[in-house]
């Protein structure tokens, strides 16, 4: 039998997952003119995010910010290191699309931990960013601060590829 923390996690994942995939639900019902079959997706995607956060609360993963920030940085790493080039290597030796988003996310996630790396070192030093303006490529998932560039690093995409996140 799981145990409970067993449970929390497998259901984290779970509702992360559902999330991720209703909200994607949503974006396609909206393409295709479903407004409000699109704000369902979008506010059941939402329960399951509260679910989500609450296991991921239950499990005592919430911590500091200096905490969460290493646990970021941990998690990019991982991923940029040791997941996404295998799998990689894999989707190019099977011809498979899958290789272009493995592809933007490996050199995306090592920029994500380095971004990462620099919030822990300002908060150790007791002070935010100084950066308040953050721009991600709606392509690759790169992210750059200050202002968004002529072009993407990561997948070329336009500046008018770049959004705004408050």
């Amino acid at each position: 039998m799981a145990t409970t923390n067993e449970n929390l996690k497998e259901s984290f994942a779970g509702e992360s997952q559902a999330n991720q995939k209703y909200r994607a639900f949503a974006k396609k019902a909206e393409k295709e003119g479903f407004k409000n079959i699109s704000k369902l997706f979008k506010t059941t995607a939402e329960a399951e995010r509260i679910h989500a956060e609450g296991h991921l609360a239950a499990l005592g993963m919430i911590a500091s910010t200096a905490d969460n920030l290493q646990a970021a940085i941990d998690g990019e790493t991982e991923e940029f290191s040791n997941m996404y080039p295998p799998m990689l290597e894999q989707a190019e030796a099977d011809g498979h699309k899958a290789k272009i988003m493995f592809k933007f996310a490996l050199g995306a996630e090592e920029v994500h931990a380095n971004l990462y790396a620099k919030a822990l070192e300002a908060v150790k030093n007791g002070v935010d960013l100084d950066v308040s303006e953050f721009y991600l490529c709606s392509v690759c998932g790169y992210i750059e601060l200050g202002a968004a560039p002529e072009k993407c690093p990561i997948c070329s995409a336009k500046q008018s590829k770049f959004v705004q996140i408050d």
